[in-house]
């Protein structure tokens, strides 16, 4: 129930109509501050993703490797897990990398390793840090004021159920008088 601020003095007014008014308020005010909270989270998640992937490429580096077999092409699939071969300081190492398909045996591909020589994951470029951010603030920007419009129909329905069952109260005093009923 909206309330124009000129009946605040109404004396029908009952307290649960002014919770609910400044609950209406309140929430508005949490729903656009869901904004600037999307902005800070997305920033947040950029800089903590930004920082991930400068600490991945510092200990990661790229290393040249060979398919020890064929990589056979499959419909919908573009990459898979193959075995690859390389040579570091006069070391035969061998492992399972993540290759593109459809690649004969001894085409050369790209690994990344670790210090302790494993193969891992290419690190984080900047797009992907955007990406992550943006989702978040995306994520963010719907959440909050999809939780306030949550809140306000949780807050109304209580209300609601309160006057209602106050109604019903007042209905169970009053309704023998008018209809000359004797309760039962």
């Amino acid at each position: 129930m909206q309330v124009h601020p000129r009946q605040r003095k109404n004396p029908l007014r009952r307290s649960s109509d002014r919770l609910q008014w400044w609950a209406a308020r309140l929430l508005l005010v949490v729903a656009i501050g869901g904004v600037p909270a999307a902005l800070a989270v997305g920033l947040a998640v950029h800089q903590d993703q930004a920082r991930a992937g400068r600490e991945e490429t510092a200990t990661r580096h790229p290393q040249t490797a060979r398919l020890l077999a064929d990589v056979p092409v499959a419909v919908g699939v573009t990459t898979t897990r193959a075995a690859v071969a390389w040579n570091t300081d006069g070391a035969d190492h061998r492992a399972s990398a993540v290759v593109t398909a459809g690649q004969p045996a001894g085409t050369p591909v790209r690994i990344w390793l670790d210090d302790n020589g494993q193969v891992v994951p290419q690190p984080a470029g900047a797009g992907e840090a955007a990406a992550v951010a943006l989702t978040a603030a995306l994520l963010t920007a719907t959440a909050v004021p999809l939780l306030s419009i949550l809140a306000w129909r949780g807050v109304s329905i209580l209300l609601d159920r309160r006057r209602y069952a106050g109604w019903d109260a007042e209905w169970q005093q009053f309704e023998p008088q008018w209809t000359r009923r004797q309760p039962s």
